[in-house]
């Protein structure tokens, strides 16, 4: 065996922290000879298993055999499931009974393999067991490696949040084994080196200097596997591996150093929370789509940024860091896309964030506590330091407001961040140059970041940081540039500058083997031109493709090099077309001559600056004279050569950036002195003091080197009248704000001849502006409306009508278009104007992302955040609730009334967590409810269970929920509660039916007695149950002589169908929307005509056939003891409710719900405007999915009842019943309009008297449906004459059915009768469907999808297809124009796939089709692909399904068999949860075969069926695959077939076996179960070929298969 070389670490005065490669024997021999015991048992995760368990096995044995030990310990494995879930009291416990059962004793060494988790939870086992035993962290994940296996912290999880049981447990080693990264996913390894820069940055500049510099390396070190032992010795270890073992070493040594002095966390461990206070407030809202690494490593920038803010931290510091952490591909921003994608980034608001972190063990009490960084390397304190909520709300804030008034610095000394333009081009020339170039003042921000980081990319230079980030080291590449690799874009973000430099940059690359450079950028990069420059380009021999819209980012450019010679480029769009090429031109192939055209050349300055720094870098270019004239002229020759670097080059300040804090002292009529801007700057917005200021009434003097301004008495500035600012065209934002408050007359010579008044700034030679970050013209013009300032747009600029700063309207929110400049010229403005709010403050981290701060703590003026809501004065018709969909659900109602039944159903279907909120009590009071209320009466009993009630809101506020006593409405306080949490979350009332209730309380003997008749506690408690709640949910079970049950035998199945759908519904998770209410789509609702729908619910899939949902006509509905009334007619709101439940517990299909009023051809009384309100209430309570709503009613009322709709929609209608209004009138035009505002679909009925009315309505409906954002119209005419309307309509057309007893409204049609009509009017083709295979004459498919066209009046017919092999038959049929679709089985699954343009994920994982869709890809119609899909697996998953207990999960699942279908089943099972899957098959080889095509999930091989691998659980699911004859039941007949033991059904679970075989309908597996499986319920394979097929129907029409009639005739012709 080969040496074994390690570094170790001290912690706690001992060397227990060893760190090499390749440590698996070094382990075993170290533990055994050290840590001598009888025992010892390796917790690891099935992940790591599969990696690693073996050897440790292995290695352990040999070790021990070798060993002279006597007697021989033992060595134990236990693999757990991975993930956070196994962290928790349940898996402790599992390992303890695990450790109880194999005799483990006091001495047992427990060693902990895996990430975090497994570290955590055996660590605490390990602290815990026998009252505590030794145990060894082996971490195998990088984060756990420098965090959580050092320091002796252990913990489980439990519903109330992450590690709050735990204790403080040191382990006896931490082996630190390099080479595990290896096996580390990628984004695994970056989580893990958060936490490696986070410590450098706390502790070690020199360090975070290591990692700041060598990312690369150090990436390289993981990416290319070592074989074993490489590296376990010194001699054997590379380069690679050194380096990063040293980091990890390192950034160990630091936390072992701080918890040497502060093992328990009183002060300076705090220290390693750095970035955790905010990041962990992250993580709590974005687990687990976020990992905890990218939480901490936004946090960290967060955190650094409060530092900067106040004032103890530089930019300098904040840029390094944020570039550090982009570099090991870390979030650095909530604006990240990786994060903006995730659905509940949406709940990342201020006060969320600030409440989350309100619990944290660092704060001290109410103070929030926040590791404060001093610089790189250095903390403000050597502990967390408090900072107020107000400083934390400032930085997190997407907006910004300056509070007005006079600068506290005044007067003001400061220097701007160095200038952007200065500083991208400095970066090019010293990349491009030969030699070391130490570049100072370089601006930080998110420009500069992106031209490093390109230049990194194109391998074009290398960059190192001196002066703790003040000097950049730039070594030079010559101009030798390669392409990033093959799919590698360089983006580039919203950054112009870099975008127009770069473009000729990546011309230089001359590598003929180098694939071509892709730049590309965000949105708006996309949009800004670039076009003049890759024309000239293009005109000079570059190759250079654009990849999406022309003249636009993204660029693909091939590696030819520059050729050069004379280029001509149009300049007059921008100066930077211009500087590129110039930068570039000393390494193109010949001398360049550069000629501008295209008339006047913008930004002269700009083109001069470049000149001036390309002298200073060795290249001097020459502008040709006119020798007439003795003018310069557009052309300039440029030398071929080498740029040369100077040692030192020093950045000039920001000049575009000096006008804002020159600007303020104008406005204000303060002083500001700004350093490094002078007479002498190369920019040309170095003029503005002197050009704008001056002209405006200030005192300006300026030196070489130095600005300084004093502004005149506050509202004296002077309209400057006419000003060219071509010059500096950037500054002029800066110059319109100052404009909008300038009303003094201007200076002699400058007042507009042509303008009435004195108070006109009028600026010109701006026309670049419109194409930079954003149209800047338009956009100073849009937000200076927003203060009441008048302007107007000219073609080179605009004019500023200036008005008194009393006058300017106060409270203005600045919406600043991505724009740093806008942001920072409008709070400007903001230091005169109350109230400014400046919307997307982060924008100003382009050029000064220290803005806001240095506002405060340079200038003096204060700035606070602002949360930006998107609530208007009133709600959007077409807005969503306010309700957090993450928000806690609250069940009140009734004792009895089955709130924790239902209550369990809704927290499995929305994977929340449940609460009792009686077991609660129970447990924190350590006394049942009914021996409380006995010792101490009701009234104590309900002021603590008020108090519970508060305590669990607070505790447990998203994600769980939680079931309440019967009586907590009783208490005033509780209710009040209740109430305010409608406002942020949902209560949901259980309702049921009274007399079951009291059925259930007279058995019930676990609560105390009322002590009163129970119906006269239900009246006194119901009004506050409604008072309290903002949902309500039936219980329904029918009435009390059980109807439902009468004709719903799967009625528990129903009621937690309904459960999953009301649940998810209401909070969003998953909104029961109709999936065809879409364009290009027909749906239709069956509207139901009944005065009672119970007689019509064992009906209702017939009456519902081929629909997307039901239409509930409230207005027709009548109570019994009502049924003899006629006239308009008010249903009782009980009565609606009852009807509304019962027909959810038969459908889970949207409903529709309408009050009709006559009117508008209903029953609801006309005048009844409170009562149908009421009505309408009772929808959003009962969470129905669509609410009809006439627009006749008053709007106020409407768009109140929008505001409070959540993820419900709003049906706007109108009807007209008169015939006089015309589709191309005035009229429809108007409540078209109407209804547009406020619905989410539009509705408008009218009659049809010819059949021109209907050509009309068409008409009306294209123009409608054409505009922008069009929302979906139901426009149809009623009357024979209007029936057209009816079959053409395509959202939403209402439907009749035979059964039904009346029409809802003349001329209505039936679903089929539409359906036939478009065939016949050749909108619905006729299609044919086939089965291919052979042998399948017997086949039921026929069967079953020609009833279910038939069923529907589908024009289409199922054949089948019988033939030898997939061939020409088969070729011929999938193109022809009428194929529909296509059943595909055995032995064909696979041999089609070549045939297909596209599988689904599950025909790809499953890697066999059964169903073959044609794909219309085009509007017309006449493209389309062929996509093939699986549905086994859904039938599989389906029959598991439906048929499980309904609070049970798939705990374990045995699958027989090893083929195609043995893999449907496998997939299945995963989709369902299945924490462990046993494969068993007679040939082993083939179910590891099958095993290994399925490595993601967790599956155990299977050696004798009854015997459990690893002591497993048995399975509560069976799944066989095999033929009926190739198993048992006969011990004594196995030669040809698999013995079914007993032993396969657990008699204590209850649990579903699925027998695949199609027939016989009776196989030995299922005869079993009948047999020996008691509590299993079965499911045949014609069940399954039943679920299949109704998947395959559904993908091919759209619509769902009537299952009841299908399966009717199915099972008649299975048995015949």
């Amino acid at each position: 065996m080969s040496s074994t070389d390690v570094l170790k670490v001290s912690i706690l005065g001992k060397e227990s922290i060893h760190c090499g490669f390749h440590l698996i024997p070094y382990i075993a021999r170290t533990v055994l000879n050290t840590l001598p015991s009888s025992t010892y048992v390796l917790v690891t995760d099935t992940n790591v298993a599969n990696f690693h368990l073996a050897s440790f096995e292995s290695e352990f044995k040999a070790a021990i055999l070798s060993s002279t030990t006597d007697p021989k310990p033992r060595f134990l494995s236990y693999v757990i499931p991975p993930g956070e879930t196994s962290k928790s009291r349940e898996g402790k416990a599992d390992i303890e009974d695990f450790l109880l059962l194999n005799r483990c004793t006091r001495d047992t060494v427990l060693l902990a393999l895996g990430g975090g988790v497994i570290g955590d939870l055996a660590g605490f086992v390990a602290a815990t067991f026998m009252r505590g035993i030794r145990f060894c962290q082996v971490p195998t994940t990088l984060l756990a490696m420098v965090d959580s296996s050092v320091g002796g912290k252990t913990a489980i999880d439990t519903p109330h949040g992450k590690n709050l049981i735990g204790a403080f447990w040191q382990p006896e080693y931490i082996f630190i084994d390099a080479a595990f990264l290896e096996t580390l996913p990628v984004r695994e390894f970056s989580n893990g080196m958060a936490e490696v820069v986070k410590t450098a940055a706390i502790w070690s500049a020199a360090d975070f200097a290591l990692l700041e510099s060598r990312a690369s390396e150090i990436f390289s070190a993981i990416q290319s596997p070592s074989p074993c032992p490489t590296g376990r010795s010194l001699s054997t270890r590379t380069s690679s591996q050194t380096l990063l073992l040293s980091i990890i070493y390192g950034s160990i040594s630091v936390k072992a150093h701080i918890v040497t002095i502060d093992e328990r966390e009183t002060g300076l461990r705090n220290l390693v929370n750095f970035g955790h206070s905010i990041g962990h407030a992250i993580e709590a809202v974005l687990t687990p789509s976020i990992l905890h690494g990218e939480c901490v490593s936004v946090g960290m920038i967060l955190e650094a940024e409060v530092a900067r803010s106040l004032g103890v931290f530089g930019q300098v510091g904040v840029g390094r860091l944020t570039r550090c952490l982009k570099a090991y591909n870390l979030p650095v921003s909530l604006e990240d896309p990786r994060i903006k994608c995730v659905p509940a980034a949406k709940l990342l608001g201020v006060e969320k964030l600030l409440d989350i972190m309100r619990i944290d063990k660092k704060n001290s009490g109410t103070a929030k506590k926040i590791v404060i960084l001093a610089s790189i390397g250095a903390t403000y304190e050597q502990k967390a330091t408090v900072v107020a909520d107000s400083v934390i709300a400032k930085v997190l804030s997407e907006a910004a407001k300056v509070t007005s008034g006079i600068p506290s610095k005044n007067p003001v000394h400061m220097a701007t961040p160095g200038s952007k333009s200065i500083s991208n081009r400095a970066l090019v020339l010293a990349a491009l140059g030969t030699g070391t170039c130490r570049l100072k003042n370089l601006l930080h921000s998110d420009d500069t970041q992106v031209m490093m980081n390109a230049l990194l990319e194109l391998k074009g230079a290398s960059f190192a940081w001196e002066d703790g980030g003040e000097t950049l080291v730039v070594e030079g590449g010559k101009g030798s540039l390669s392409a990033p690799h093959k799919g590698k874009e360089i983006y580039l973000g919203n950054a112009g500058t870099a975008a127009r430099f770069l473009t000729t940059v990546c011309t230089l690359v001359q590598c003929a083997e180098s694939s071509s450079t892709v730049i590309t950028g965000n949105a708006r990069m996309k949009q800004r031109p670039i076009g003049p420059l890759v024309d000239a380009l293009r005109s000079n021999g570059s190759h250079i493709e654009y990849l999406d819209s022309q003249g636009c980012l993204p660029l693909s450019i091939a590696p030819q090099g520059l050729k050069g010679g004379r280029i001509q480029l149009a300049a007059s769009v921008s100066s930077q077309y211009v500087s590129s090429i110039l930068l570039c031109a000393p390494y193109a192939s010949e001398t360049v001559t550069l000629e501008l055209t295209g008339g006047q050349v913008i930004s002269q300055p700009y083109i001069d600056m470049t000149i001036a720094m390309m002298r200073t870098f060795g290249i001097n270019v020459a502008r040709q004279i006119d020798s007439a004239t003795g003018k310069p002229l557009d052309v300039y020759r440029i030398p071929k050569g080498t740029y040369t670097n100077p040692a030192e080059y020093n950045i000039e300040s920001d000049a575009s950036s000096a006008t804002y804090p020159l600007a303020i002292a104008a406005i204000t009529g303060t002083s500001c002195t700004i350093a490094n801007i002078g007479s002498t700057s190369l920019q040309g917005d170095a003029r503005f003091a002197k050009e704008v200021l001056e002209p405006m009434g200030c005192d300006v003097i300026q030196t070489e080197t130095e600005t300084t301004v004093r502004g005149p008495p506050v509202g004296q500035l002077k309209s400057i009248g006419l000003i060219d600012m071509e010059p500096m065209t950037d500054a002029f934002l800066t110059a319109s704000v100052l404009a909008a408050v300038a009303v003094g007359a201007p200076l002699q010579g400058r007042k507009l001849k042509d303008a009435e008044c004195h108070n006109v700034t009028r600026i010109l030679g701006i026309s670049n502006q419109r194409v930079k970050e954003c149209n800047r013209i338009k956009a100073m013009i849009d937000e200076l409306a927003k203060f009441g300032v008048e302007t107007k747009e000219l073609p080179d600029g605009l004019e500023i009508y200036g008005k008194p700063i009393k006058d300017l309207r106060q409270g203005a929110s600045v919406h600043c278009y991505d724009d740093h400049r806008v942001a920072m010229a409008f709070s400007v403005l903001g230091t005169v104007i109350s109230d400014t709010i400046i919307e997307e403050k982060r924008c100003v981290e382009k050029t000064w992302p220290n803005w806001w701060d240095d506002l405060e703590n340079k200038i003096g003026l204060k700035v606070e955040g602002v949360e930006l809501t998107n609530e208007g004065p009133l709600a959007s018709a077409s807005g969503a609730g306010t309700q957090d969909t993450t928000a806690s659900v609250v069940l009140i109602g009734m004792r009895g009334s089955g709130k924790s039944f239902i209550g369990k159903l809704a927290a499995s279907a929305l994977n929340w967590s449940f609460i009792d909120a009686d077991h609660y009590f129970e447990e924190k009071l350590q006394i049942g409810v009914r021996e409380f209320v006995r010792q101490h009466g009701w009234s104590a009993f309900r002021v603590a269970e008020s108090e519970i009630l508060e305590e669990l809101l607070v505790a447990n506020p998203t994600k769980h929920v939680i079931s309440l006593g019967g009586g907590i409405v009783e208490t005033a306080s509780a209710r009040d509660l209740l109430k305010k949490w409608t406002k942020k979350g949902y209560v949901v009332h259980i309702a049921r039916e009274i007399d079951e209730v009291v059925k259930y309380l007279g058995e019930e003997t676990a609560r105390p007695a009322y002590g009163e008749p129970i119906i006269d506690v239900f009246r006194r408690r119901e009004p506050w149950f409604l008072e309290c709640c903002n949902f309500e949910f039936v219980n329904y079970t029918g009435d009390s002589n059980g109807a439902v049950d009468q004709y719903v035998p799967e009625s528990k199945t129903r009621t937690k169908n309904e459960v999953t759908r009301f649940f998810q519904h209401i909070t969003g998770q998953k909104p029961n929307l109709a999936p065809n209410l879409a364009p290009e789509i027909r749906s239709y609702f069956l509207s139901l005509t009944y005065p009672d729908i119970t007689p019509a619910l064992p009906h209702i899939e017939e009456l519902t056939v081929g629909v997307d949902a039901v239409e509930l006509r409230v207005d027709l509905l009548r109570s019994p003891k009502d049924l003899a009334s006629f006239g308009p007619y008010i249903p009782p709101a009980s009565y609606v409710t009852n009807q509304l439940a019962a027909l959810r517990h038969v459908t889970t299909l949207p409903i529709v719900y309408t009050v009709r009023t006559v009117s508008q051809g209903g029953a609801f009384p006309d005048h009844a405007e409170q009562e149908a309100f009421d009505l309408l209430n009772v929808a959003l309570r009962m969470g129905v999915e669509y609410i009809d709503v006439e627009i006749s009613w008053p709007e106020k009322r409407i768009r109140d009842l929008s505001s409070r709709k959540g993820a419900s929609q709003v049906v706007a209608s109108w009807h007209d019943w008169s015939g006089k209004m015309k589709w191309n009138g005035a009229q429809v035009k108007e409540k078209y309009n109407v209804a547009n505002r406020l619905g989410d679909i539009i509705k408008i009925i009218g009659k049809a008297e010819s059949l021109a009315d209907n050509f009309a309505l068409f008409e009306f409906v294209s123009r409608a449906s054409s505009t922008h954002q069009a929302k979906p119209i139901i426009a149809i005419n009623m009357g024979g004459e209007g029936q057209m309307t009816r079959i053409l309509n395509t959202t939403f057309t209402p439907v009749s059915h035979p059964l039904l007893p009346t029409k809802s409204a003349p001329g209505q049609l039936s679903f089929v009768e539409i359906q036939t009509a478009l065939n016949l009017l050749g909108q619905l083709p006729t299609r044919r469907f086939f089965l291919f295979g052979n042998a399948i004459s017997q086949s039921p498919s026929p069967t079953l999808h020609n009833t279910a066209f038939e069923a529907l009046g589908l024009p289409y017919v199922y054949d089948l297809l019988q033939i030898p092999e997939v061939g020409e038959e088969i070729r011929a049929t999938i193109v022809s124009p009428t194929f529909g679709g296509a059943s595909v089985t055995i032995p064909f699954k696979i041999d089609v796939l070549p045939l297909l343009d596209k599988l689904s994920p599950a025909a790809e994982a499953i890697g066999a089709v059964n169903t073959i869709i044609p794909q219309v890809t085009d509007a017309s119609g006449s493209q389309r692909i062929l996509y093939g899909d699986n549905t086994d697996w859904l039938g599989i998953r389906e029959c598991i399904r439906s048929r499980m207990p309904s609070h049970a999960s798939v705990t374990a699942a045995l699958v027989i068999g090893a083929g195609g279908t043995a893999r449907a089943a496998l997939y299945a099972l995963h989709a369902l949860g299945a924490q462990h899957i046993y494969i068993f098959n007679r040939t082993r080889s083939k179910a590891q075969e099958l095993a290994n095509a399925f490595p993601d999930i967790c599956v155990s091989l299977v050696d004798e069926l009854g015997k459990w691998p690893n002591a497993g659980p048995s399975p509560n699911v069976i799944v066989s695959t095999l033929p009926p004859a190739a198993t048992t039941t006969d011990s004594n007949d196995t030669h040809n077939a698999i013995y079914l033991p007993a032993t396969l059904f657990d008699p204590d679970h209850e649990g579903v076996v699925l027998d695949a075989a199609y027939k016989p309908a009776e196989t030995p597996l299922l005869t079993l179960a009948t047999k020996v499986g008691k509590s299993w319920t079965r499911a045949q394979g014609v069940d399954l070929l039943l679920e299949q097929g109704y998947n395959q129907f559904e993908l091919w029409t759209g619509r769902k298969c009537p299952r009841g009639i299908v399966a009717k005739r199915v099972r008649e012709f299975y048995a015949a």
